[in-house]
Order: structure tokens, then C-alpha cells, then sequence
């Protein structure tokens, strides 16, 4: 989205496993169909779902609260141009700013306890072209449509052990999300998690061929799996601290940017499928985060990573998730904008 303001304000296997789960994922994307017919799933319906049983966190995002600023330049190696006549994908260095988060409504969460951490980017072009995008570290989503992600959150917020039960037995694909929440393994960082844009989009080259892709963001960092009670051990806000530290002792940290290609008959209007192996793909680029700066003065803390603002070259698919989200990031920052009193800047100069 377009809109600057401030962070919004708000929010089978076991049964202990889904909770714990949608901890961190029941916010992971705020999902709703956003059209205005009757009858359909609106912003401020699913935003209420979003808000936890504690009350809002105001003066926050409504969804991925906690996080924290890092700024960079992405590194186009000049191989995006075959797929795409957009700008960013041209060989060069391009202005980036982004916010490495967790999948919670809280921005207060013990980061052991979130399972989906995500990484928000923005990439804007020398002419003021940008390109927004959000991702998260699951290879797939939790569900396969805009009500079904309102369902979960409803499901999941009720008592009774049996929503959750009846859930799944009507979103049937939730259950590879919840395997990979349980087999996953955890890292020690922000640094070392791949970020998957799971959302279809399209790419139009200078031909005008058309090319339905998702993109990936893969470290270069080695990952470091340990468990969850030694992630504990480390402190409530471990990530935030370790990427700080990270990249003032050991410097810039990277991840190559790895489009893949649909083939004919691929889902695209499917986020919770993946696409089989052996599809194309093309390394397009590196992303190179520089740079890190607490939210509450940094520069993403008024950026809304609207995967909607797209530049010339790439253009929305059949997913209808990305359209349901910016109408809901849309009420969010009117929210949040109208709550900046509640995370108030610190005025703190920068170093």
C-alpha cells in the first residue's frame, strides 16, 4: 500500500500443537476477501479475529506486531530481465528498507514462542517505481482462501477443542502447515531463515510474454537448528538482539532472490500448494541488508509491505490473497495512523 502511517494499533496432530501454532501464525498474514458485496468477509471483520483475547496492542501493527527496521540495497544480477520488464530486475544496485518480524498480534511475544517469523521488503527504482512484498518462513500457507484463514482464527480462538476438529475436517490442507510447524527445525536467527513469497504473481517481459512465478529469499548464512527450551533460554527478544549484534560484528547480511516458474496447470490461486519440484528457476538477485534500526524510530516503522505495489513488469495473478490483504493493511493504517499517541517515537538521533 501507498499509505504511510504509524504501526497499527489493535489484534491434528495435538491440540496444544494448533495453538501453539496459530501463536505465531494466526497473524502471520491478514487475510480477508475485502470485497464490499454482501455476504462477503470484510477488513474489519477480520480484523477483529486478528485481535487476541488481551485486547489490542495499540499503536502497533495489527498483524506481525513485533519486529524490527533493517535498510540494504538489493543487487540485481541483470537475470530477472528475461522474466520481467521490471526495472528493479535490470543489472544494478537498488535502495532497499525492510522490517524482519514475527507472526503474532503481540508486540511483546517471547520470540521462542512464535513459530512463523516473516521479513517485509521494499525495493524502490532510481525513476520512485517500489515494489513491496511480504514473506514468511513456512514453504506453504496455512489455507487456501481468505474465509479459511478467518475460519482458523475463529476456530482457534474458541474453548471448545472441537472447533479446531471441525476445522480441519473442512480445510483438510492445514494439516501440511501444522506438520511443518511441529518438524521444522528453529535458528538462532533472523539471519538464517530462507522467507518464501508464497503468493502467485505475474511477470511480463519486454516481449510481452507472460510468466506466472513465487519468489524466495535463501540465506547465506548457515542455519543452526536447537530447540525450542534453548531458544527460550535466551531471552524474549533474542532475534531482534542477535540480528543487531550480527550485522555490527560480522557485517552485511545476504540472501539470494530465487524466482520460480510456474508451469502450465500450476496452481496459482493456491498459496497453500506447493508447486512440484523440477520447476524452473532463476536467480535473480541478492539482498543485502546493511543495516539495523529498532522500529519505533526506524524508517519501516511507517511502511505498510503491501504486496500490491508492484512496478511496471509485474502484476497481480488469480491469488486472491494479496488483493484481500491490502484491503486490510487499508483499515489497518487508518488505524494505526489515528493511534500514533500509543507508540510514540522516542526522538532518539541516530548513531
Amino acid at each position: 500500500m501507498n499509505q504511510s502511517g504509524n504501526p497499527s494499533r489493535s489484534g491434528s496432530g495435538s491440540l496444544v500443537l494448533i495453538a501453539a501454532v496459530l501463536g505465531g501464525s494466526a497473524a502471520a498474514f491478514a487475510y480477508t476477501a475485502g470485497w464490499l458485496s454482501p455476504g462477503r468477509l470484510t477488513p474489519e471483520q477480520m480484523i477483529s479475529a486478528l485481535t487476541p483475547p488481551s485486547g489490542a496492542p495499540f499503536g502497533h501493527r495489527r498483524n506481525h506486531a513485533k519486529g524490527i527496521c533493517f535498510t540494504g540495497v538489493f543487487e540485481a544480477n541483470g537475470n530477472g530481465a528475461e522474466l520481467s520488464s521490471a526495472r528493479v530486475f535490470e543489472r544494478g544496485t537498488y535502495a532497499a528498507l525492510g522490517r524482519f518480524n514475527l507472526g503474532t498480534a503481540d508486540p511483546n511475544a517471547v520470540d521462542a514462542t512464535v513459530r512463523v517469523r516473516g521479513l517485509g521488503l521494499q525495493i524502490a527504482a532510481a525513476d520512485g517505481e517500489e515494489w513491496r512484498m511480504a514473506l514468511i518462513n513456512p514453504p506453504i500457507f496455512a489455507v487456501s482462501t481468505p474465509q479459511a484463514f478467518h475460519d482458523l482464527l475463529i476456530a482457534s480462538g474458541k474453548k471448545d477443542p472441537e472447533a479446531m476438529k471441525m476445522f480441519i475436517q473442512a480445510n483438510p490442507e492445514f494439516t501440511a502447515f501444522a506438520t511443518w510447524a511441529k518438524t521444522a527445525p528453529w535458528t538462532t536467527s533472523y539471519a538464517e531463515e530462507p522467507y518464501h513469497g508464497l503468493n502467485s504473481f505475474i511477470f511480463t517481459d519486454a516481449k510481452g510474454g507472460e510468466h506466472a512465478v513465487r519468489w524466495s529469499l535463501l540465506p547465506t548464512a548457515k542455519g543452526t537448528a536447537v530447540s525450542q527450551a534453548e531458544l527460550q533460554s535466551r531471552g524474549p527478544d533474542f532475534l531482534e538482539q542477535e540480528i543487531t549484534e550480527r550485522v555490527r560484528i560480522a557485517g552485511p547480511q545476504r540472501w539470494t532472490m530465487v524466482t520460480t516458474v510456474a508451469d502450465p496447470g500450476d496452481p496459482t490461486a493456491d498459496p497453500s500448494k506447493a508447486w512440484p519440484e523440477g520447476r524452473r528457476t532463476v536467480q535473480v538477485g541478492t539482498l543485502v541488508v546493511q543495516r539495523i534500526e529498532p522500529e519505533q524510530d526506524g524508517p519501516c516503522r511507517d511502511i505498510n509491505f503491501d504486496p500490491t505495489v508492484l512496478p511496471r513488469g509485474i502484476r497481480l495473478s488469480d491469488d486472491p490473497f494479496p488483493a484481500a490483504r491490502s484491503s486490510v493493511y487499508r483499515k489497518s493504517y487508518d488505524l494505526r495512523a489515528a493511534e500514533a499517541g500509543d507508540y510514540p517515537r522516542t526522538g532518539a538521533a541516530k548513531p
